[in-house]
């Protein structure tokens, strides 16, 4: 994390220290705010985040040991350092029992402040990577990892944390790219079932057949290729959660299947005779109108409303731009972590390109912007001309007649699969050919689908 990115909040009830302490600090770079009292600290605490607190052991009402204690309730990565006249090794001791990371004893040496900030920002840099790079290997996300400003979205979170300790189907909608399988999975993570599995499958990704066996798992030589027996998803997500991404895209057939096991919790796997129990609870998400596909008669209405029991509704990009920095900042630490390239940020030019864009992807198509921001830029900060943005949000590149029927086809895909921000379905559309025809053309030029994990919020 840079300096300016290091916020610090100063404590203290004496006007001189305060200004002094922040006058040091903003030599060396660091964002400075200051607070005369606890009660004012712990204000800024409850509504910013913070990197590094310096409070002042001895205060009028609430006292140094206090403050630390309620701000690392609220922010437990908080970094507090304890200021104090009088150190002995009882104040040291109770300070590090507290929670404190060190203490400064008034008056402050400047060198010893500055070493001290700096190994502190070191420290905090190499959690935070070690912290990403577990979730990047688990994809072990919360709610906590969903950032927003936007009072929509906390609403969503409010909903999703509600919901997340019952035992309720769950249908979460909207756009491509909004973040529904990450906000599935902090749903799974803060249930009563974190401890057992949670296993997704995308349904528009494969044919009937395969998804029925995909599903429900299958008996040996119960169709060509079956030479053993195979357990299916719901077997997988015995004891745990079960997230059916793109479930508006199911077959009839399969529609009747999966309404059968919500009503039975029980199921047959492909050419099997033998029920198998199942406990799973089921997240499921779609894109789609589920009630216009009810009334076209494209969708069961019994299945609609057993999926439909906490509908969840996640808002596109667009309208919460006040979190594109937010988000900006958070991919660029995570890309940071998995490219092993630091970027300082983004340029104010390139800000106001992103803030401007509509976002067809919504969060996906951000990250994958970024990501290529991260790639192509050629200094510290990435510049517009790095982002690939066009007016339509796709950067399709020069016409050139050399390139053959294949590199033309390969190119274009690879284009439309960007302004989907990586949805097949979308892009399938938009392209006017089925799934698999574009899963098969996936395969052929070894594209990538661009589906990486994704903060909603």
């Amino acid at each position: 994390m840079s300096k300016e990115r290091t916020r610090i909040l100063v404590v203290d009830d004496e006007e001189i220290v305060r200004e002094s302490l922040s006058g040091w600090l903003a030599k060396d770079g660091y964002t400075l705010l200051t607070a005369e009292d606890g009660p004012t600290a712990l204000e800024k605490i409850r509504s910013e985040r913070w990197s590094i607190m310096l409070v002042d052991l001895k205060m009028p009402g609430m006292d140094g040991l206090q403050v630390l204690e309620t701000a690392k309730q609220m922010q437990p990565d908080l970094a507090v350092v304890i200021m104090t006249a009088y150190a002995t090794v009882e104040t040291a001791v109770e300070a590090m029992k507290a929670g404190a990371y060190d203490y400064l004893v008034k008056p402050f040496d400047p060198e010893e402040l500055s070493l001290m900030m700096v190994k502190i920002v070191a420290q905090q840099q190499l959690v935070r990577e070690n912290v990403l790079l577990r979730k990047v290997l688990k994809r072990d996300y919360h709610f906590r990892d969903m950032i927003s400003k936007n009072p929509g979205m906390h609403k969503v979170f409010d909903l999703a944390k509600s919901a997340a300790r019952s035992q309720s189907t769950i249908l979460i909608l909207g756009e491509s790219g909004t973040g529904k399988e990450l906000l599935a999975r902090a749903v799974h993570a803060e249930s009563g079932r974190r401890q057992e599995a949670f296993v997704a499958v995308s349904c528009a990704a494969l044919t009937e057949t395969l998804l029925e066996s995909e599903l429900f798992g299958h008996e040996k030589g119960s169709f060509t290729g079956a030479v053993s027996r195979r357990k299916g998803k719901f077997e997988s997500a015995h004891g745990g959660t079960l997230f059916l991404d793109e479930i508006g895209d199911i077959t009839p057939k399969l529609q009747l299947d999966l309404l059968r096991v919500l009503e039975e919790r029980r199921f047959f796997r492909v050419g099997g005779s033998e029920a198998v129990d199942v406990d799973v609870r089921i997240i499921a998400a779609t894109n789609r109108d589920l009630k216009k596909a009810v009334a076209d008669g494209e969708f069961r209405e019994d299945l609609y409303y057993r999926l439909n029991v906490i509908p969840i509704l996640l808002p596109p990009l667009r309208d919460r731009r006040e979190d594109i920095p937010l988000l900006v900042e958070h991919f660029l630490e995570h890309l940071g972590v998995e490219t092993d390239r630091q970027i300082e940020g983004v340029s104010t030019e390139a800000l106001a390109l992103l803030m401007r864009h509509d976002w067809p992807g919504n969060v996906r198509e951000l990250r994958n912007v970024l990501e290529r921001g991260m790639v192509v830029a050629k200094g510290a900060r990435i510049q517009p001309d790095d982002l690939g943005l066009t007016a339509s949000g796709v950067s399709l590149g020069p016409f050139d007649t050399g390139l053959t029927l294949d590199e033309v086809e390969r190119r274009h895909i690879t284009a439309v699969l960007q302004h989907a921000g990586g949805n097949v379905t979308q892009a399938a559309r938009t392209l006017d050919i089925d799934r698999v025809t574009l899963y098969n053309k996936i395969k052929k030029y070894g594209l990538r689908r661009g589906e990486d994990e994704s903060v909603a919020g």
